[in-house]
């Protein structure tokens, strides 16, 4: 059976080796002349900046999620860095028992523990409840049955799930719970800033932080030396192995359908492509309402089209800098109060900065020299991407100016980095719009909402349409190169039992 799939990002490269694996017979057609989409990296020089990987989620047998990698590529082939600290985040109104005004997040939840209790006695109730809400959650998988499609459990499966319940018990009492609302826990003036800037001032979940903490503790979740690229390459070469093909510099125009069913695909350059199924591991709005012509939408697609039920991720301004000289006593994380705020061509305002210090993967930049990158969040993306494609002089002063700006900011912080920055580049919405047309430039589909536990409306098909389906960070809010690879793999699943074939991997 052939299988068209649009996109080689880790979504439609991780769904085409699952394919593969079950007999399918797929292709996929990439519009750029590489493979990865978002988990990218690029050369500047000397330098290689990365656009994606700060930490993978399965580096360790302690996280279930490291089964589904192993699938596909041998992750003992890989060396992970596993930090000490998640991050470094310099307070501004606030300091510690020593006067500091540096929080440290650190992986290690002993250590971490032991540090709050230093800094706040007063607050030991809400600390142990905090490191041990993690604790709990390293006592089960999350999230459970990583490796089923929940509804083609059997009956015995479903009645095993009762081990689970426990879990889904304690996801429900946290599941409201914020940065903001649990810093209100706290006595000590210095832990509730902290808390309230665990996001850079942001209002977010606080399972979005426990989760991962929880399994940086059992070193669950590294980061791969060598970055995006290595790791997407070798998911590419596995494809390649098990016999899939892939297009590059080809664009997807249109699905072809036929009595409401997808028959393939056509490219820009006017050739089609048939196949049994079409799989979209690419953009949601651009799918729906270009390449299928918005025929095939209902009142929810609607909804989520005009961000009624969900909002789009957000976008990133990055400046990515090739430095001669070494940071050897800097976090590799860190985020700092400015002294002044800094505001974007795109109206939004910015009072932290955000620094990634990669001092710690020696293949980015030659001895001696180091890959620096600052990156802020926005959801003015349309207005970059607009920008550029009506007045495109103006969109590289405005962005050379605010990466000027940065630089000056970062200069000031770090001390007298300008005359040994050797390369500079500067990514905004507008490029990853470019690179892979996701809508307003998103770097992970949609936003998830304060209350994780909802469940998602986005459904892997579309109604009235046979044949045609979604896979990827658009299919669960919050994305990630996690949802890229259950997405596939539970879409073949899903695809298996309709042809009646048995779901394997080998």
């Amino acid at each position: 059976m052939t299988v068209n799939i649009i996109g080689a990002g880790i979504s439609g490269l991780t769904l085409g080796c699952y394919l593969q694996m079950n007999g399918f017979q797929t292709q996929i057609f990439e519009q750029n002349p590489s493979a990865g989409g978002l988990c990218t990296s690029w050369k500047r020089g000397d330098y290689t900046f990365d656009g994606c990987i700060h930490w993978l989620l399965g580096s360790h047998p302690s996280n279930p999620f490291y089964r589904l990698w192993s699938e596909l590529i041998d992750m003992s082939s890989i060396q992970f860095v596993n930090h000490q600290t998640r991050a470094e985040i310099e307070l501004k109104d606030n300091t510690d028992i020593h006067g500091s005004k540096i929080f440290h997040l650190y992986t290690n939840l002993q250590k971490l523990e032991t540090y709050l209790l230093e800094l706040a006695p007063e607050d030991t109730k809400t600390i142990r409840l905090f490191i041990n809400s993690m604790r709990k959650i390293q006592r089960f998988e999350v999230p459970p049955i990583v490796d089923k499609v929940p509804e083609l459990l059997s009956l015995r499966e479903k009645i095993a799930m009762i081990k689970h319940l426990p879990l889904l018990m304690f996801i429900n009492k946290w599941k409201k719970q914020t940065n903001f609302t649990f810093a209100q826990r706290f006595r000590n003036p210095f832990l509730r800033e902290a808390f309230q800037l665990l996001y850079d001032g942001d209002e977010i979940n606080l399972l979005i932080l426990t989760i991962p903490l929880a399994s940086y503790d059992q070193n669950g979740a590294g980061y791969p030396l060598g970055g995006s690229n290595l790791f997407t390459q070798k998911i590419v070469q596995k494809y390649l192995q098990l016999g899939g093909q892939i297009h590059y510099n080809k664009t997807v125009q249109k699905i072809t359908t036929l009595n409401n069913s997808a028959t393939g695909i056509m490219l820009s350059d006017g050739s089609i492509h048939p196949s049994q199924i079409t799989i979209s591991a690419a953009d949601w709005h651009q799918t729906i309402f270009h390449a299928l012509d918005g025929k095939y939408t209902n009142p929810l697609i609607n909804q989520l089209n005009n961000q009624q039920k969900l909002s789009v991720y957000y976008s990133i301004f990055m400046v990515a800098l090739g430095v001669n000289r070494t940071f050897p006593s800097h976090p590799h994380f860190f985020r700092f109060p400015l002294p002044i705020q800094l505001i974007s061509p795109d109206g939004t305002h910015y009072q932290r900065l955000e620094v990634h210090i990669y001092n710690y993967d020696n293949t980015l930049a030659p001895s001696g020299k180091t890959v620096l990158s600052v990156s802020f969040y926005t959801l003015q993306g349309d207005f970059w991407i607009q920008l550029r494609a009506t007045d495109k002089t103006r969109y590289d002063d405005l962005k050379n100016s605010f990466a000027q700006q940065i630089i000056a900011a970062l200069d000031l912080k770090l001390g007298n980095i300008r005359p040994h920055i050797q390369q500079t580049d500067i990514v905004t919405p507008a490029t990853y719009n470019r690179y892979t047309s996701n809508r307003f430039g998103s770097v992970q589909g949609w936003l998830p909402a304060r209350n994780l536990t909802a469940r998602s409306p986005i459904a892997n098909h579309l109604p009235n349409l046979q044949n045609f389906y979604f896979t990827g960070h658009w299919a669960i809010p919050g994305g990630g190169l996690p949802v890229a690879i259950k997405t596939g793999r539970d879409l073949t699943q899903i695809i298996c039992k309709k042809h009646k074939i048995k779901f394997q991997i080998r």
